[in-house]
């Protein structure tokens, strides 16, 4: 179950929730997603939901009180108006102490009052964290800063903090919106209407609702609701919204398409292939929202680092303001307690834990945009270290579009040879039996087979009313002691075809090289990765000869599927533990290796269904260069984590400095750790901004 909420964009506040769900007995997984703003439950025990979700509820605005769901805002939105009329009441009363000549236990209680109107939400986590047991966090740090204020007379001062605090959070909230706002806005390509065509009647309902074989109706303008092959009219199509590609697509009548892709043109009608819960369109949206569950290191250090910063500062706090009275002659308490309050105000790690999530956030939202569809973004920070990447062949480096270049009979005809081996492949779903029977393009009377085998890493037999016909690659020929002529060294795939025990011949299928393959493996060695490696079930030859034209340095032919896996895992062994394994590939028998390899990366257009769910992450437009792209984010995006991190801790080391020698504020202090948060938010969000 998903619950949507809103205002939530502390990620500790998160994690505390996603803590407290944890501990009850109902609830078996809890996923608390700021960025998405979606708090994910899984049930062991689903009776009496209605009571438990609003117990849910009620604990999550405890810990986060300006925390809600989508489904009762009215109600929020009065609590909200409410806490903002209080607010706007404190700031009057504090503007008051300042002009008003009055006894000083006057003055503390008009600024007692301004302080619990104002900093109420900080006071109320506080006291549910203490009661948690729970004592360390930023809003701890800000009720002992503000109380130490109250200590030594400095009552604007600790109202001061309380009214910067909360004009920054706010601050803060819209800019993650917006940020969260672009971000959505990258991946709004969700259809919400489907034109149906019942009886040569063209009804509108919404995309969930159509089923598998439907026929629907896309005009130009409208975005494509489902999976499908085209039945009818030509049109271009803007698939940038999936793939990143500016220029439009041309389709016409048998061309498959994707949900999500824009109709610029004509009508068309598409017959529909997958439901709406299985579309690309959905698959993208999913992944994404799902994205920010799989957390970086980078991130996981952040939070684990600000569980043990918050004690560690709350315990030199008391050292600065305890200490140097103590052991230094003509200091007092006083002063070394406003400096140590300074510290507790400066140090919040607020931005830190905000700006990391968010940078890794926009980087998967900037690689969806170029069609790039990232799982989780320790898949995207662990592409910053790549030694290896292995390539499939077909359908991967190769358009896996077979086409024949040769047809070479033995005591027979061209005719006889073909009709033979479209008869042998007429059941197999392999691209090469495909583009056999594609190009005898005869009717096959498949009734006639009497006995069909498909053996793994060689090829098909099959048995007629009269003939016995066998159809594949030389190891076939071998097993079967059929003795093969062959005159020229050809470049290709050749399938050999015998009818009865007796040699037919061969035909020649020649696969062509995708266009960006060869850029994408010199951008790799540019990247310093020398270590490139192709798997392929073809034999030395066309293996070599693809090798050498695009530069890759290492290749193993003539592989079954589970030698593909044996060579990974050795791969795997053999480099560096602290560099990664990348595996790219496409078909069903790729999925193991894509589960093994450090990051698995499926092509998503010709993809099967099973590579596409085994790997980390998914090229829409099945263009290996996707892959370059892929890295250039993920560097981007570390970058600016980097540059965050030293920006929050520079900034907040000097004026932990400047306050510990005296020359700074409690007005400097909260006014720097605002502006850091918002430095960070804007530098983490201009990732979106970047054209890769």
């Amino acid at each position: 179950m998903t619950l949507s909420f809103k205002d939530l964009n502390c990620s500790k506040c998160a994690e505390k929730i996603k803590n407290e769900l944890s501990k009850t007995s109902y609830i078996s997984n809890v996923n608390v997603d700021v960025l998405n703003q979606k708090l994910h439950l899984e049930f062991n025990d689903a009776s009496n939901i209605n009571q438990k979700i609003a117990d849910i509820k009620e604990l999550c605005i405890k810990i986060e009180p300006e925390m809600s769901f989508i489904d009762s805002l009215n109600s929020e939105n009065t609590n909200k108006n409410f806490k903002l009329y209080l607010f706007v009441i404190g700031i009057i009363l504090t503007i008051l102490s300042f002009f008003l000549k009055v006894p000083i236990q006057i003055e503390f209680l008009i600024c007692f009052i301004a302080y619990i109107l104002i900093g109420n939400n900080v006071l109320q986590k506080t006291f549910f964290n203490i009661k948690k047991g729970i004592w360390f966090d930023e809003n701890t740090l800000m009720t002992i800063a503000t109380i130490c204020a109250f200590a030594i007379g400095e009552f604007q001062e600790a109202v001061a903090v309380m009214i910067f605090s909360r004009v920054g959070e706010m601050i803060q909230d819209k800019a993650i919106n917006k940020s969260r706002a672009s971000i959505t806005k990258l991946m709004d390509i969700k259809p919400e209407t489907a034109n149906i065509l019942i009886d040569n009647t063209i009804k509108t309902i919404h995309p969930s609702q159509v089923k598998i074989g439907d026929i629907i109706v896309v005009k130009p303008g409208e975005k494509i609701p489902l999976d499908g092959e085209i039945i009818f009219g030509e049109s271009s199509l803007d698939t940038k919204a999936l793939t990143g590609e500016s220029l439009p697509r041309n389709v016409k009548e048998n061309d498959s398409v994707l949900s999500g892709c824009i109709n610029i043109d004509s009508l068309i009608k598409i017959k529909v292939s997958s439901k709406f819960e299985d579309s690309t369109v959905l698959k993208i949206l999913n992944m994404v929202e799902n994205a920010n569950s799989k957390k970086s290191n980078t991130e996981t250090f952040i939070t684990k680092f600000a569980k043990i910063y918050t004690p560690i500062i709350v315990i030199i706090a008391l050292i600065i303001g305890i200490l140097p009275p103590l052991l230094i002659n003509g200091e007092n308490f006083s002063t070394w307690i406003y400096r140590a309050s300074i510290f507790l105000v400066i140090s919040c790690p607020c931005a830190l834990v905000i700006s990391i999530p968010l940078s890794f956030f926009s980087g998967i939202g900037v690689a969806s945009k170029n069609g790039i569809l990232v799982k989780g973004s320790n898949y995207l920070e662990a592409l910053n270290n790549v030694s290896t990447v292995i390539f499939d062949k077909t359908g991967t480096l190769t358009e896996g579009k077979f086409f024949i270049t040769k047809i070479e009979p033995n005591n027979c005809s061209k005719e006889e040879l073909m009709e033979s081996a479209a008869i042998a492949e007429s059941f197999s779903n392999h691209p090469i039996a495909k583009s056999i029977v594609e190009h005898y393009n005869k009717n096959i009377d498949k009734t006639q087979i009497k006995k069909y085998e498909e053996i793994a890493g060689h090829g098909i037999t099959i048995t007629l009313d009269n003939d016995f016909i066998i159809a594949g690659n030389d190891k076939l020929m071998k097993k079967f002691n059929i003795s093969i002529k062959e005159t020229t060294q050809d470049i290709g795939t050749k399938i050999y075809v015998a009818k009865n025990n007796s040699y037919m011949g061969y035909i020649l299928i020649s696969d062509k090289l995708k266009t960006n393959t060869h850029k994408t493996i010199s951008d790799l060695k540019k990247f310093g990765i020398k270590n490139t490696v192709m798997l392929t079930g073809d034999d030395k030859t066309i293996a070599q000869n693809i090798c050498d034209q695009i530069g890759i340095t290492k290749f193993y032919p003539e592989l079954l599927p589970n030698q593909k896996v044996e060579h990974v895992e050795e791969l795997i062994k053999s480099k560096n533990p602290k560099s990664h394994l990348v595996f790219v590939g496409d078909g069903i028998n790729d999925a193991p290796s894509l589960a093994i390899a450090d990051v698995g990366v499926s092509m998503g257009g010709v993809g099967s269904d099973a590579a596409i769910e085994a790997s980390d992450i998914v090229l829409i437009d099945d263009d290996p260069y996707k892959l370059v792209k892929a890295m250039k984010i993920a560097k981007i995006t570390r970058r600016v984590s980097i540059e965050n991190i030293s920006i929050s801790l520079g900034v907040k080391l000097l004026v932990i400095i400047l306050a510990t020698f005296g020359f700074s504020s409690i007005w400097a202090a909260i006014l720097s750790d605002v502006g850091v948060s918002l430095i960070v938010i804007i530098n983490s969000v201009k990732i979106l901004n970047k054209e890769i």
